[in-house]
């Protein structure tokens, strides 16, 4: 055997190694529904810290229940509104971050998977604009929800987000409509779809100056594409 072989055996033993880990730590039987229902379980088990084994059984725990083991930011939920339908929630790429840095998720309280479950209710838009106005100023506001194939979670849920800088610039590039009725945005958003026939899409909402509303569509992420979802810390 030449050195060069020798040399090639080596370098892919512990990449090999490596990608033995990762298809461990991703690929278990039964792990990628279990994260995909992380929100779920939130809704579900994490609202109420003064019900029993509230800490046993919530998998992010609120940082007032101060459950042992669960305390640090990226371990525990923190609550920021909640209406008998919906509640909003800090998402955890808060943690870490600058004060201003706003990121906030909206989602029912009933099961709905989904910007393509028939189920998604037409209220979330404005109650997740009056959590957005309490973080953020109008022109600010960014409204996300990602396609099925975007997102990494089976509980519909809004992304409460600030706008890029550049965003007016990207968005002629995108099919937008505008509404003066929050509670219209699933129907217009799913009429223009069909217009285009876009099977899979995701829909922005922010605020137009005359004062309605802009519902923009893209086969992307609008999360990713459209608003400054992560922090630099």
């Amino acid at each position: 055997m030449s050195r060069v072989q020798v040399q090639q055996q080596a370098w892919l033993v512990p990449k090999l190694l490596y990608i033995c880990i990762l298809l461990f730590v991703f690929f278990q039987p039964g792990s990628s529904a279990a994260n995909s229902n992380i929100l779920l379980d939130i809704v579900q088990q994490c609202l109420r810290p003064d019900t029993p084994a509230y800490c046993e059984q919530c998998r992010a725990p609120q940082q007032i229940a101060n459950c042992t083991g669960k305390t640090t930011c990226r371990a525990t939920s923190e609550v920021w509104a909640e209406s008998s339908e919906f509640v909003a929630i800090r998402d955890i790429k808060m943690c870490g971050c600058p004060q201003d840095f706003v990121h906030g998720l909206v989602m029912p309280k009933a099961t709905v998977t989904g910007i393509e479950d028939s189920r998604r209710p037409d209220l979330i838009w404005s109650f997740s604009w009056q959590v957005a106005l309490e973080r953020l100023k109008p022109h600010e506001i960014a409204l996300a929800v990602n396609p099925l194939t975007k997102r990494t979670q089976n509980q519909l849920h809004v992304h409460v987000v600030r706008l890029k800088p550049d965003f007016h610039d990207k968005q002629s590039q995108h099919i937008v409509v505008s509404t003066r009725d929050l509670d219209s945005v699933w129907r217009l958003a799913q009429r223009a779809a069909d217009e285009r026939q876009m099977p899979e899409y995701g829909v922005l909402v922010s605020a137009a100056p005359n004062g309605e509303f802009l519902v923009t569509l893209t086969t992307g992420s609008p999360e990713g594409q459209f608003t400054q979802a992560v922090c630099s810390p």
